[in-house]
């Protein structure tokens, strides 16, 4: 059953649900986070429903096929050896991903919730709390990125993207939100801290043994 688990499923729904979004522009609307009818019409599910539909195929290409590599790395090698019992810990990378959604549109809905015109959606920040949390457990993990030529290390990433989206949310006019990526990859920092405390320390060693390698 290893090769068909929860980030399976996730993946799976999100692809179905962003298909239909994207012959069906009504139900996209209907979907995405406007935070002006979220304040104003209370239409609180629109915190999660946005993580589950996406702007054109390439944007959800892009997430599906990151969320499906981190995501079985952390349901294998983090979740399940921390609970003893793969359905737990899907369970909880379920629960985890979907606060994590939540979590992100957050900033962007005390920000914009008088902004009738401000929409985001997509699943970024979702994944950016998986990976987080898998580079906090396993920081020299390897990361092969597109507009990169080679191999980088996972830290040296999770620093870079930190501060790229810290940077891009407060000075960025692109239409991307980059608040969704920030506080997801904060989401995953802390979740991971709290399933387990010590990865903190196991952070700093395995730090050490791959700068000194």
């Amino acid at each position: 059953m290893e090769g068909f688990n929860v980030t399976t499923l996730i993946v799976l729904f999100t692809c179905v649900t962003s298909y239909y979004a994207e012959e069906n522009d009504a139900f996209k609307r209907k979907w995405l986070h406007n935070a002006y009818l979220v304040n104003h019409r209370r239409e609180y599910y629109r915190w999660l429903t946005s993580g589950f539909v996406h702007s054109g195929y390439v944007h959800l290409a892009f997430n599906m096929i990151t969320l499906y590599s981190f995501g079985r790395v952390m349901e294998y090698a983090i979740l399940t050896p921390l609970f003893a019992n793969p359905t737990v810990a899907g369970l909880v990378f379920l629960g985890f991903y979907v606060v994590a959604i939540v979590a992100s549109d957050l900033p962007s809905y005390f920000k914009y919730k008088d902004n009738h015109l401000y929409n985001s959606l997509g699943a970024s920040g979702g994944v950016s709390a998986v990976v987080m949390a898998v580079i906090l457990f396993f920081p020299g993990l390897p990361l092969n990125l597109m507009f990169i030529p080679i191999d980088i290390p996972g830290f040296i990433f999770a620093i870079l993207y930190l501060f790229y989206s810290a940077y891009m949310a407060q000075n960025s006019a692109d239409h991307i939100n980059h608040n969704a990526h920030l506080f997801g990859s904060l989401v995953g920092i802390a979740f991971a801290i709290l399933i387990y405390p010590a990865v903190i320390f196991r952070f700093i060693d395995e730090l050490g043994k791959f700068l000194w390698s």
